[in-house]
C-alpha cells in the first residue's frame, strides 16, 4: 500500500463513522425540552388532585378531631369509621336519595340533549346555530344565579310554577319542603346538565357519515329505523363518554342542591351529607372531618369502578 492511499482510506473510515457527540445532544436537548413541558402538569395534578386525594383516604382511617386536624397526632381507627358512617339509620336513605338522583338527572339529561341535538343536526334552517347557543345558556351561567332562580320560581306563593299550575286549576306545590325536595333540585340538575349532553352529542353526531343515511333512505328505511340502526351504533363511543361524565359530575353536585333546599330532607346526597360534616352546616352542628373524608372516599370507590366499567366496555368494543 502506498503512502498516498493512507489519508483516503482514513477519510473514507472517518466519514462512514457517526459523530456521537452532533447526534447525541440535539435527542437529549429534545427530551429536557419534553420534560420541562410536562413537569408544570405533573405537579398540578400531584398538588391538586393525588395528594388530596390521598389526604382524604388518610383522614377516613384516622379518628380527627379541631386539635388534631391542626396538630396532628390522630389515631388511627382503620375502617371503624366507615363502619359508623354505615350503620348510621340515615345512611341508606342518603344513598337511595343519591341513586335516585344521579340516575334521573342521567338520564332525562341525556335523552333530552339526544333529541335537541338529532333536532338540529337534521334541521338546518335559518336561526338554527342562534337557538343553539341559546341552550347554552344554562350552561354558563354561575350556579348561584341559577339556584336562586329555580329557588324563586318554585316558591309556593310567587313563583311562576305555581302560578302556571293555578291556571289550570291545580293547587299550589310546595317544591322545596322536605318531601319534594329531591325532585324540586333534581329537575333544576337536568337543566343545568342538557346543554352539556346537546354539545358533546350534536359534535358526535356531526362525526356520522352522511352516506349512511342516504344509503339507508335507499333501502327503504325510514327516519325511526336509521336513529336505531345508524345514530344509536354509532353514537355508542361518544354515549358512554358523556354518561361517565355525567355520572361523575352528578355524584359530586352540591352547589345546586345546597342553595335550593340545604342539603335537607329529601335532597340530602352523599354529596351535601360529607359537605354538611366536614363543615358544621345544615342539621350536623359538629364538624366531623373523618366522616366526611369517609362519605367522600366511597364516592370516589363508586367512580372508579364506572370509570373501570367504562374502559371494559371500550376494550369490548375495540375488540
Amino acid at each position: 500500500m502506498s503512502l498516498l492511499t493512507i489519508p483516503k482510506l482514513a477519510a473514507v473510515r472517518a466519514a462512514r463513522v457517526p459523530a456521537p457527540a452532533a447526534g447525541r445532544r440535539p435527542r437529549r436537548e429534545s427530551r429536557w425540552v419534553a420534560v420541562a413541558f410536562v413537569a408544570p402538569l405533573v405537579i398540578y395534578l400531584v398538588l391538586f388532585y393525588a395528594y388530596p386525594l390521598v389526604q382524604n383516604v388518610v383522614m377516613s382511617l384516622h379518628r380527627f378531631d379541631r386539635f388534631s386536624f391542626v396538630n396532628g397526632g390522630a389515631p388511627f381507627v382503620g375502617f371503624d369509621i366507615y363502619a359508623e358512617v354505615a350503620s348510621q339509620p340515615r345512611f341508606w336513605d342518603v344513598v337511595r336519595q343519591t341513586a335516585i338522583f344521579t340516575a334521573a338527572s342521567i338520564l332525562f339529561q341525556y335523552v333530552i340533549g339526544l333529541v335537541l341535538a338529532a333536532f338540529f343536526h337534521r334541521g338546518g334552517f335559518r336561526m338554527s346555530a342562534t337557538l343553539r347557543g341559546l341552550f347554552l345558556i344554562p350552561w354558563l351561567l354561575p350556579v348561584i344565579v341559577s339556584g336562586t332562580t329555580w329557588q324563586w320560581m318554585m316558591s309556593p306563593d310567587t313563583g311562576v310554577l305555581n302560578a302556571f299550575l293555578g291556571m289550570f286549576g291545580a293547587d299550589p306545590v310546595w317544591w322545596l319542603n322536605a318531601d319534594n325536595a329531591l325532585l324540586s333540585v333534581t329537575i333544576a340538575n337536568i337543566w343545568l346538565g342538557v346543554p352539556f349532553n346537546l354539545v358533546i352529542l350534536y359534535s358526535g353526531l356531526q362525526n356520522i357519515p352522511a352516506d349512511l343515511y342516504e344509503a339507508a333512505a335507499l333501502d327503504g328505511a325510514d327516519a325511526w329505523q336509521q336513529f336505531w340502526r345508524i345514530t344509536v351504533p354509532m353514537l355508542r363511543p361518544v354515549t358512554l363518554i358523556t354518561l361517565l361524565l355525567g355520572l361523575v359530575y352528578t355524584l359530586k353536585v352540591v352547589d345546586i342542591i345546597w342553595i335550593m333546599t340545604s342539603g335537607t330532607g329529601s335532597s340530602q346526597t352523599l354529596a351535601t351529607w360529607s359537605y354538611a360534616m366536614a363543615f358544621g352546616k345544615g342539621t350536623s352542628s359538629v364538624i366531623r372531618y373523618s366522616e366526611a373524608s369517609a362519605v367522600g372516599t366511597i364516592l370516589l370507590v363508586v367512580a372508579l369502578l364506572f370509570g373501570f366499567v367504562y374502559i371494559a366496555v371500550q376494550r369490548k368494543q375495540e375488540d
